[in-house]
């Protein structure tokens, strides 16, 4: 479809950063690439890139257009899979943008369970976390999001929310294990690896810290959960984490977690959210009912 072609070329350019990068990318001479994007600015009526000495970049006529034709081509990703389900067929595919914490168990154990029943559906799954997040559903790279502490929510839809304490993270063997729950002070007696400023954790505890007279400085910082999860062994570090990035506490791992007290540190909130006004396509449809109802089963008491 002409408008999709005229997406492939227009994006070419704005990754490339210049018509003869582009063109060899498409196959196509820089002469003709060039005329196509004349002929379009001609009907547009505006520039599509601004030329600079060294390459291109988007015009905000380029920007608009970019995010109407992909905005078209969602729509047509929606009608693809409306008409497969009318043929009997469950296909598609699903763009997810999550945080960090939902990529090591949460999300590989949704969409296993989603592809047992339609193994015809394919994925794809980006690391976005907060405003990242937001954007990725306004710009239709992501079909839903699951973002823990979003920076604002003025253009998506919440389609489910569910609330996450932060857990301190220590090996088995420290002291703090003892306690089923632990104090912010607690915590500050001992070495600390915190995730960076970027993240919504990092986010609570920066606001908790602010409000008291408990300060963390991080001998520790990393925007690695990962990372810092499997640090706290060599030494009594504590790092801090959300329950749904963890495994199961079934005696196997070398770490145990522990609730941080919510006097100190009150519980954030995991958001579900698509695009605002935006009709999914029916596999994401589906994919993002089956995602609440799993956030649902992990609600814990208030």
């Amino acid at each position: 479809m002409k408008h999709l072609e005229t997406l492939e070329f227009v994006e070419a350019i704005n990754r490339a950063g210049s018509i003869r990068g582009a063109a060899d990318s498409l196959s196509l001479t820089s002469t003709a690439l060039n005329r196509r994007l004349l002929a379009l600015e001609e009907e547009l009526g505006a520039p599509i890139f601004e030329r600079m000495p060294r390459g291109v970049r988007l015009s905000p006529a380029g920007e608009l257009l970019i995010q109407h034709i992909r905005g078209q081509r969602a729509d047509l990703d929606r009608v693809r899979s409306q008409i497969a389900d009318l043929k009997g067929e469950r296909r598609g595919h699903v763009s997810v943008a999550c945080s960090q914490a939902l990529l090591p168990y949460f999300m590989p154990r949704e969409i296993n369970a989603y592809r047992t029943e339609h193994p015809r559906v394919t994925f794809s799954v980006n690391l976005r976390d907060r405003y990242r997040a937001e954007r990725a559903l306004v710009t239709h790279e992501a079909d839903i999001a699951l973002v823990f502490e979003p920076v604002r929510l003025a253009d998506v839809q919440v389609l489910a929310t569910v609330p996450q304490p932060v857990h301190a993270i220590m090996a088995r063997n420290h002291p703090l294990a003892a306690k089923s729950v632990v104090r912010l002070s607690d915590v500050a007696d001992y070495p600390v690896g915190l995730p960076s400023e970027e993240f919504g954790v990092r986010y609570l505890l920066d606001l908790a810290m602010r409000r008291s007279s408990i300060q963390i400085t991080p001998d520790i910082e990393s925007d690695s959960f990962e990372f810092l999860r499997c640090y706290p062994g060599p030494e009594l570090m504590v790092t801090l984490q959300i329950p749904i990035g963890l495994p199961p506490d079934d005696g196997r791992e070398s770490f145990v977690s522990r609730p941080v007290d919510r006097r100190d540190v009150p519980a954030g909130v995991l958001y579900l959210a698509q695009m605002r006004g935006r009709t999914l396509p029916v596999a994401a449809a589906n994919f993002a009912r089956q995602v609440a109802r799993s956030l649902e089963a992990t609600r814990g008491p208030d």
